[in-house]
This record gives structure tokens, C-alpha cells and sequence, in this order.
């Protein structure tokens, strides 16, 4: 893909995403910008297969997860491996959960998946959309900061004959950042219907089952079924909830692979995870990549 067309593409992504405060874009179209933007077919073919090593969750019987902390640094036009931190999100995010307000300790990211072309050029086209947007300001984060903190989840969400998996246990939530974005690996014996992601107005009660929300306060919905479907949303001026896995044969097991990139200004005195916000570089698995695509379009307008 030139990168005239680049930039046009992600500059229409980044209008609407500006106007609409969430965007959907397709797998088909994201493959080609993740190659334009580095991504190796080898790369695109072992992001199908990263979910396979993931570990238990901390908290969650029907997800395995893994997680790891990057850092968008304007300045130097980067985005860097941070040191690991445990994880919390709190009733103040708009997240009610059995296990909100918990600090939750997961496990780390690997190079299988830091290193992939792929998921770097993921990192730049996220950064080339929302870099520079105006948005509702999250009580407690630096906004006097040019940093940006993302933690980067590796999920998979599993339905058995024990189990029912939910990909949003809680319900309508934000998730205590300012955009979050969602990127699906794929799935196995997984419904048509399942896996729905609803999007809804501030008003909606956090908490409230999918199913169960005002109809009137849906702004919209949407469903990763193709490989690299993509959705972003502006997390505080909007929150979601997303429908059940439910397992076509129920003889066999189900499952759904995502990626979640939860990104968020450095926290302020007084956040709950105030403790857990280091900005040092990650000292045995480090990464950097330039937040640029390859010649030089640093910018999509």
C-alpha cells in the first residue's frame, strides 16, 4: 500500500472516529494497513496461534490471559515495554465486578507476541488515530502529561461443559482509560450470535447485564468475527458490554482470542493505582518501536 493511501485510510478512520467517538474497522481492511505498516505475512500467520501459550487468570475460571504495559512517548515518537505492575480497575473506572478494586497480578506478555510485526504496527496505527484527539477528561490521570501508559491484553475467553464464558463478566463498564481499542485473533466453534459488543450512552447503569440494558441508550453494536477486526472507543464518553460465547457443538469447547489495548494518560495523585504506574522500561524483555510508518508518514491528519 502506498503511503499516500495510507495515510488517507487511517485519516478516514481517525474522522470517524473523531465524530462518532468509536470506530469499527474491518479485519480485511486493517490487514492491509498493518502490512503498510510493517506487519510480516509470517508475523500476521503466528498472531493467529499467540493465544495458544496464554496462562489461568488471575481472577476469571474461563479466561486464560496474558497482559503487558507499553508506553506511546510523544516526544521521541516511540512506544517502549514498561516494567511490569499488578493491575486494578475500581468502581471509579465505571467497572463493577466481583474482583473490582482487587489488585490482580497477571502474566507477562512474551516476546512471541512484543516482537511480532504485526502487533507493533497494531501499536502505531492506535496511536496514529487517537495522537492529538480532544476528549473527556478521566478524573485523577495527567493530563499536563504527553505519556501515555497502555496495557495490552492477550485474552482468551473459553465456554465448556463446565464453564460459560463471558467476555464482559461485568456487565456495561468503561475500562478506566481514555481509548480502548479491541482486536480479534479468532475463535473456534464459537456461535454467530456470540460474542456481540454493544455500545452504550454514559447513562446506562454500570453493571447492567447486556441483555438486560435500555434500548434507547445503545449507541451502537458490533462484532469481531474476522481475523484483525478492530474497534475502537473513547472509553469515558462511552462504555460497552459484550453478549455470551456460547459453543455451537456443545460437545466441544469454544473459545474467542482478542487483543485489548487499554490506553490512558499516567495517573495523578490520588488514582487508586498510583502505586502501580511506573514509567521505567521493562528490564529483561525490552521493546521499542518507532511510531511512525515506514517513510516517514508519522501522521495521518
Amino acid at each position: 500500500m502506498p503511503i499516500e493511501t495510507l495515510a488517507s485510510d487511517i485519516a478516514r478512520i481517525r474522522s470517524s472516529y473523531i465524530r462518532d467517538r468509536f470506530a469499527f474497522v474491518p479485519g480485511e481492511e486493517m490487514v492491509r494497513i498493518v502490512q503498510a505498516l510493517g506487519a510480516t505475512d509470517e508475523d500476521l500467520d503466528r498472531l493467529v496461534t499467540v493465544s495458544e501459550a496464554l496462562e489461568s487468570d488471575p481472577t476469571l475460571p474461563f479466561r486464560r490471559t496474558r497482559t503487558g504495559r507499553f508506553g506511546f512517548d510523544p516526544a521521541s515518537m516511540e512506544v517502549r515495554r514498561l516494567e511490569f505492575q499488578p493491575f486494578m480497575l475500581s468502581t471509579e473506572d465505571d467497572f463493577v465486578r466481583h474482583d473490582a478494586g482487587q489488585v490482580r497480578i497477571f502474566d507477562e506478555i512474551r516476546d512471541d507476541l512484543q516482537l511480532n510485526t504485526a502487533l507493533q504496527a497494531l501499536f502505531v496505527f492506535k496511536f496514529m488515530v487517537f495522537d492529538g484527539m480532544a476528549i473527556q477528561h478521566r478524573p485523577k490521570l495527567d493530563y499536563d502529561s504527553e505519556r501515555w501508559v497502555c496495557t495490552l491484553l492477550n485474552v482468551r475467553t473459553i465456554t465448556d461443559g463446565d464453564l460459560i464464558g463471558e467476555p464482559a463478566l461485568e456487565g456495561v463498564h468503561s475500562d478506566g482509560v481514555d481509548h480502548t481499542m479491541t482486536t480479534y485473533l479468532g475463535s473456534g466453534n464459537m456461535t454467530q450470535d456470540s460474542a456481540v459488543t454493544f455500545l452504550h450512552e454514559m447513562a446506562e447503569t454500570n453493571g447492567t447485564r447486556w441483555h438486560d440494558t435500555d434500548p434507547e441508550l445503545v449507541r451502537a453494536r458490533a462484532q469481531h468475527r474476522d481475523f484483525l477486526d478492530t474497534c475502537l472507543i473513547v472509553d469515558h464518553e462511552l462504555k460497552h458490554s459484550v453478549s455470551t460465547l456460547y459453543a455451537a457443538d456443545p460437545e466441544r469447547p469454544a473459545f474467542r482470542d482478542l487483543l485489548a489495548f487499554l490506553t490512558r494518560r499516567p495517573v495523578a495523585e490520588g488514582h487508586h493505582s498510583r502505586e502501580f504506574d511506573s514509567a521505567a522500561p521493562h528490564p529483561t524483555m525490552p521493546m521499542t518501536v518507532p511510531l511512525r510508518a515506514p517513510g516517514g508518514a508519522a501522521e495521518a491528519g
